[in-house]
């Protein structure tokens, strides 16, 4: 039977975070995930780091908890974070009062909203609208949500943190209203069993409700779905926000490579829904040209969605007209002691909602430990030197991403794998520069079950040909490096990698993602006699 102090229940950047502040502050604290991490909403959003100017007028303290996280991510989390800055412009179908007001709320929250020519911003992004009558630069800033929750879990674990992933929650145990532990069972093996705990953390986001019910209580959670769509190429410098009262397909994050465009706002009713249909990738391409009036002469790469954990409490209101704030609901409110559950938020603010959890759980345990996960970076920096060293190895910008995505003792791993067999520079993913070294690397982890788990910590066929020419390659090499057992059987896991792929294609078959899609079937097909999910 394992046992642990805390047990974090969800492994999204809340609940990373909250593992990672518990272990920096002492306390024994294990965390469980159904999937893999960062498997739900804090992978499936657009990767945008806040200023807070977008909850400028409607929401204040939303927006000054924004810009005060924004810099303390961008120093603790420097390799995952893209400093590209933010503009918010505002169209001549758009309300002057609404930018008024902006100015203000902006001022009045502590952003730094520094108003530029049309001239000066068709200069920084000459693909924007001629429509376009006043803009303003702010501290918006681009991040990658699965390097920096992993980075979390690295950070909890050099203080002792625990992570068990495809872990699901089956049972709250309780006695005599107190919590007595979580009863998990391992979604790939079946078996269960009992983690004894004093205290559980209830960070499941749109899962919230359900994980509730287990141990009989409620959680006012409406699971928002919000879909995105990816772009080949960056359309934009900058994170550009259309100024105007916050609606869908308004927002442009420029992320590597590429560009991502969302989102839209549907409350639904179970937060495993992610799919997309062509009827809204039609309705944020009609938003989203206004904006960009050429943006159909761009390839689309994907659609994609995301569930936001929005929190309803008694009488409120859903949709784009709840808060983006958080709440922490102790349940011993509810008659059981020892379950709390955090709700609401979004990404930038993960670290200061895992601070105000901790500070509850280590009231409740008596640690006095403060909380100092503003201060000390994620993972330590690849130095320079280690860099330079490591560029013959490398394709011309190969060594920054890999150093980015590894951290310095995985990187000095896999650079010794490439000094000593030369064999493994090769590229398993071309439109992502990963190397075999580093494939071999991250296949071997305990945690990797299947090639997607790959792709959240490589990109391995998140580029622009959507792994139609790595997928093959990557089941190959996960079963000649994969340590658990199902990375042996080769074609169902390319099949699951391929159909993961698909589903975000396939809402987006026009033009040229139609031909390119054609061409991937025609090979998949013919020359490695997959159909339909079927082998012959």
């Amino acid at each position: 039977m394992e046992k642990a102090t805390v047990v974090v229940i969800g492994g999204g950047a809340t609940g990373v975070g909250i593992l990672r502040d518990l272990s920096m502050r002492g306390v024994d604290t294990l965390l469980v995930e159904k999937c893999d991490l960062v498997n739900g909403a804090s992978s499936r959003y657009h990767g945008l780091l806040h200023s807070g100017g977008r909850y400028a007028v409607k929401d204040q303290e939303a927006a000054r908890e924004c810009i005060i996280e924004n810099q303390i991510l961008r120093k603790i989390g420097k390799s995952c974070v893209e400093t590209t800055g933010g503009m918010f412009v505002r169209l001549n179908i758009d309300d002057p009062a609404y930018e008024e007001a902006w100015v203000k709320g902006c001022a009045e929250s502590g952003i730094e909203a520094t108003p530029i020519t049309r001239e000066e911003a068709f200069r920084l992004e000459p693909l924007l609208s001629r429509n376009v009558e006043s803009a303003y630069l702010v501290p918006d800033a681009a991040i990658d949500g699965f390097r920096m929750s992993w980075q979390n879990v690295e950070s909890a674990k050099r203080y002792g943190g625990r992570s068990l992933t495809y872990r699901e929650v089956i049972g709250i145990e309780q006695a005599n209203g107190e919590l007595k532990g979580v009863k998990v069972r391992n979604t790939i093996t079946g078996e269960e069993k009992l983690i004894e705990c004093e205290i559980a953390i209830n960070a499941a986001g749109g899962w919230a409700g359900k994980v509730a019910a287990l141990a009989g209580v409620e959680v006012g959670v409406q699971p928002d779905k919000g879909t995105l769509l990816a772009f080949n190429q960056r359309l934009t410098s900058h994170v550009v926000n259309r100024l105007h009262k916050s609606s869908d397909g308004d927002i442009f994050v420029p992320h590597g490579s590429i560009t991502i465009l969302g989102t839209s706002s549907m409350s639904i009713p179970d937060p495993e829904d992610t799919s997309t249909s062509r009827e809204e990738v039609e309705n944020l391409l009609a938003i989203g040209e206004k904006t960009f009036e050429h943006l159909r002469d761009y390839r689309m790469l994907r659609a994609f969605a995301g569930s936001r954990p929005l929190y309803i409490p008694p009488g409120g209101v859903k949709g784009r007209g709840a808060s983006r704030g958080f709440a922490i609901v102790d349940h011993e409110e509810d008659g059981l002691k020892g379950l709390f559950t955090i709700v609401g938020g979004k990404f930038t603010t993960y670290r200061l909602m895992a601070e105000k959890m901790a500070d509850k759980v280590c009231a409740k345990l008596g640690n006095t430990e403060r909380c100092r996960t503003a201060e000390e970076p994620l993972v330590p920096e690849v130095s320079e030197e280690a860099k330079i060293a490591a560029r013959k190895y490398f394709p011309a910008y190969g060594t920054n991403l890999a150093a980015t995505r590894l951290g310095p003792e995985r990187f000095a791993r896999v650079v010794k794998r490439l000094e000593e067999s030369p064999e493994k520079r090769e590229l398993v993913c071309e439109c992502e520069n990963v190397t075999l070294a580093e494939f071999e690397e991250i296949a071997q982890e305990d945690s990797c079950y299947q090639i997607n788990d790959i792709r959240r910590r490589t990109r391995v066929g998140m580029g622009t040909c959507q792994g139609n020419f790595c997928a093959l390659r990557s089941a190959g090499l996960f079963a000649q490096y994969g340590k658990q057992k199902r990375a042996a059987e080769t074609l169902t896991r390319m099949k699951e990698f391929l159909q993961g792929r698909w589903k975000g294609i396939r809402p987006v078959l026009v033009g040229r993602t139609l031909r390119e899609t054609e061409m991937t079937r025609a090979l998949y097909e013919l020359s490695f006699h997959v159909n339909g999910g079927k082998t012959e």
